[in-house]
Order: C-alpha cells, then structure tokens, then sequence
C-alpha cells in the first residue's frame, strides 16, 4: 500500500499519513505513532503524529477551502457527495478490512460500515440541494422585501472515536461538506487508515483542496490548539462525556457552536405481555454487536417479574453461542476489545458488581493472552450502587435487573444523567406510548432497534449531548442563518 493510497489491496498501510490541502504528507516533524491489531497486539503500521505546524498547515488550508467551497452550488456539492458514496460502495470490502485489522469487529460488520456510509453520503447528497431560506411578511407592507439565507458557518473542527471510526467520521464530513463548510477532521490513532481511506474517496471524487483536511495526534494537544482557532468556526465532537465537558467549556469560552455526541448507558424496559424467548435472543444479538462498545448499545436489562427468569434464560443461551475470535476469520460473531485497557476496567466493573451482590451467569473474564479478547458476559440481579449500574460500562456486559411495576421501571431508566437511547419492550400500544413519553432520552426504540439510520436523528439530552447526526436537521448544525431586510428608496 503506498502511503497515498489508504485503500489500496495491501493488507495495512506501513503509514497513514496527514492530509493537509489536498496532498498526503508525514508529520512535520517527522513523529509516528504505532498502532496495533487488537486480535494479537501485534503493530500493523504507524500513523504520523501532528503537532502545532502541522495543525497550523490544515487550519489555513480549510480556510482556503471554504473560500472556494461556500461558493459552490448545491448541485456541485450534492454531486461530490454521490461520486464519493459510489467510490466507496466500490471499495467497501477493501476498507472493511482495514477497519477489522485496526479496530477488530467481525469483517462483515465492517464491510457493512464502510458500505453503509455510501448510504450516508447519499442522503445528504440529498440534503446539500435542500438549504432552504424563508421569506418573511413585511408589517411595512409590499415596499420591504424581508428574507433569510443559510449560509455555511465556516472551518469545522471535528473529532471522531475508534468505535466507528468510518461511520462516524462520514457523519461530520457529509454534513459539512453538503453545507459548503470547509473541516479539520482529528481522527483516531487508534483506527487511521480506514479513516484515511474514507478521505481518500472525498478527494477521488473531486473535493477541492483544502475543503477535508486529517490530523491525528495527541487529542489534548489537537483540540487546544484547534478549538480557540480564530479561523475555526465550529466543534463537532463524538465521545465520551468526560471529554465533552471540557471541549463544551473551550468551545464555551470562545463563542464556538457545537455539536456533541457523548456518552450512553441505554436502559431496556422489558414488560410481561412479551414472548421472553423471541425478545431475549434479540436482546442478545443487539448486546454484542461490536462488542458492546457502542454508546447506544443496550445495557441496564429491566425485565418485569414474571419473566425475568425464563427471559435472562434465553439471553444467556444466545450468549453462549456467540463466537468469540479474530475478526478476519469466518464465522466469528464478536471480535476483541478496540484496547487492552479495557480488559481490566470491565473485569473491574463485574469484579465491583458480583462485591454487592449480582449473580454472574455467564463470562466476566479475559479470553487467552493474546489479543484483547473478552467473554460475552451477564450479570443478574444487579444492585442500583453496582459500579457498572452507574457508569458506562462500553463493552459486552449485559446488566440484569426485576422490576414490578412501570413507575419502577422508568425511574430508574431515569435516574442517570445518560440521556442517549433507550429500548422498550411491549405488546401494549398504551405501556410503549406511556414509556416513550416518560423517559428522557434523545432516542427511543419500540420493540426493535431501529437507530441509526441517515434519515433519523442521533443524539441525546442530559448528559449524553447537544444537537443531533444525519436526519433533516443534521446540515442545519453546519449553517448560519442571515436576514436581510430591504426597501426601496
């Protein structure tokens, strides 16, 4: 793989450079970080590190991009957007494998990323021709014309997780993108090249120089610099709540607009008028998918009494047929964790669970010495103070909890500061419609799990976050809105 060419045939690219204006470049300074195949803590490859020049080079570069691209059409715009999704519908299988080899989910669910995104820059394709103005009646009557435009805000500085590292990357580039907005995008250093690869299609497609731009680097020092940028405009930032407090306060302190998308700790209110059989394997499936490292990842089992127990019995049975292994191999179901670190907090969180009195029924340890590998694991009949009841866990533990009535229920779907998703299981309209008015969270999903789609809004409320990703308003986030009031003298 050349190091130009992030989506070539070769299995991994030596190192994933930094796109500055148009042009693949290594680090000023020459530094590399190394990064590691979580299915056997080998290194696969590098990826250069930015520092202050280097960040300095992709901040004039977007500003020269948003010169030329906030004066592009939306028909230009759109079409940049569909030429990338039909690179990357074409390349799907290519960047699939960099993500598994980088990050370590099964590769069909990573080809399913990388094609899925395709789908993602179609719809805003679609959004880019729609940047719609008004225009507003005059009290002065026919002699004042009053009006809005949209226009785009400016350079967009962007940070996306490991987790989804295309599928969340694709989120803020189309957006910005099909707004006219030029953007300095820190992606993962844990996930580069499949990231690269994603840009590499924008660029392909015909994106003018210096519109996407990509660092990676230490994320502290990538957001300091960026954020108080005077030429900078917006944040965008998809990852932990921790972190977002401290970006929302720079972007605060600045004036900057932003969008975050923070942490989750999804409940699952489960009612007795269901098929506990069926609703358990579903559960099941959506728990582990990625591992479980997924902010809207279902997490805190509420399952009402009377079939808690033959409910938990199906959960767990699908459990033990989830195959564990590297996710280049066929028939694997659940690959290793992004980072070895996160062995010792989720051994930590069921160590901490079973303290106070939860039942292990399944898993709760490391898999061999190799790899980052975890076992499916569930916990019954977790207390309220059980550490993982209360912060978010990020992996594939699955936390069971009885209730007896709704107002128990959505108490405790309530009772923490998470507001990204939730679940509810019911055959009853008025139960559903009762639990989805009474809960707060940005997103709810009735006996299914249908988030996450192009044309539906992500995003949470409390502490998981402000504004949303994809749906109609995502592009709004990426505009500004301009009266103009004119009369004739």
């Amino acid at each position: 793989m050349s190091l130009s060419d992030p989506a070539s045939s070769a299995p991994y690219p030596a190192e994933t450079r930094l796109f500055i204006g148009g042009s693949w470049r290594p680090a000023a300074a020459g530094e590399r970080l190394p990064v590691h195949n979580p299915a056997d803590d080998a290194e696969i490859g590098r990826v250069a590190h930015a520092r202050a020049a280097d960040l300095e080079a992709a901040v004039e570069a977007a500003a020269a991009g948003f010169a030329v691209w906030r004066v592009a059409s939306p028909p230009e715009r759109a079409g940049v957007l569909d030429r990338t999704a039909a690179l990357l519908a074409e390349r799907a299988e290519a960047i699939g494998r960099l993500i598994t080899l980088e990050q370590g989910k099964p590769l069909p669910e990573a080809i399913g990323e990388a094609a899925f995104a395709a789908e993602i820059l179609r719809w805003f394709a679609g959004e880019a021709r729609r940047v719609y103005g008004r225009t507003i009646p005059a009290r002065g009557g026919a002699a004042i014309a009053q009006s809005t435009v949209k226009e785009p805000i400016g350079v967009v500085a962007a940070f996306t997780p490991w987790n989804f590292p295309v599928h969340q990357a694709v989120l803020k580039l189309a957006a910005a993108v099909a707004a006219g907005c030029s953007i300095v995008l820190k992606g993962p250093e844990e996930t580069p090249a499949s990231v690269a690869a994603l840009v590499e299609a924008f660029a392909d497609a015909g994106l003018p120089a210096g519109v996407i731009n990509l660092v990676f680097g230490t994320p502290a020092e990538i957001s300091a610099y960026l954020i108080p940028h005077p030429t900078v405009r917006k944040l965008s930032f998809t990852g932990s709540t921790a972190v977002g407090r401290q970006l929302a306060a720079l972007a605060g302190q600045h004036l900057k607009r932003s969008t975050l998308e923070l942490g989750g700790h999804a409940p699952v209110i489960v009612f007795d008028d269901v098929d506990p059989v069926l609703v358990g394997a579903r559960l099941a499936g959506a728990k582990f998918y990625n591992a479980g490292q997924t902010c809207a990842s279902p997490t805190r089992f509420l399952v009402q009494r009377g079939i808690y127990n033959r409910l938990t019995e199906a959960f767990v049975a699908a459990a033990k047929g989830v195959v564990v292994g590297n996710g280049v191999d066929a028939g694997v179901g659940m690959g290793p964790l992004a980072h070895p670190r996160r062995i010792a907090a989720l051994e930590g969180f069921v160590a901490d669970a079973v303290a106070k009195g939860a039942r292990l029924a399944l898993g709760g340890s490391r898999i061999g010495n190799a790899g980052s590998f975890f076992e499916p694991t569930v916990l019954l009949d977790v207390p309220i103070e059980a550490r993982a009841f209360n912060e978010e866990p990020f992996g594939p533990i699955a936390l069971f909890r009885p209730f007896d009535t709704a107002e128990e229920a959505i108490a405790e779907a309530n009772r923490l500061e998470a507001g990204l998703a939730a679940y509810v299981y019911s055959g009853s309209i008025a139960r559903a419609t009762a639990a989805e008015a009474a809960i707060e969270a940005g997103m709810i999903s009735v006996n299914h799990h249908g988030l996450a789609l192009p044309e539906l809004p992500f995003g949470g409320v409390k502490a998981s976050g402000w504004g949303s990703e994809a749906g109609a308003d995502a592009v709004g986030a990426y505009l500004v809105e301009k009266l103009v009031t004119r009369a004739g003298l």
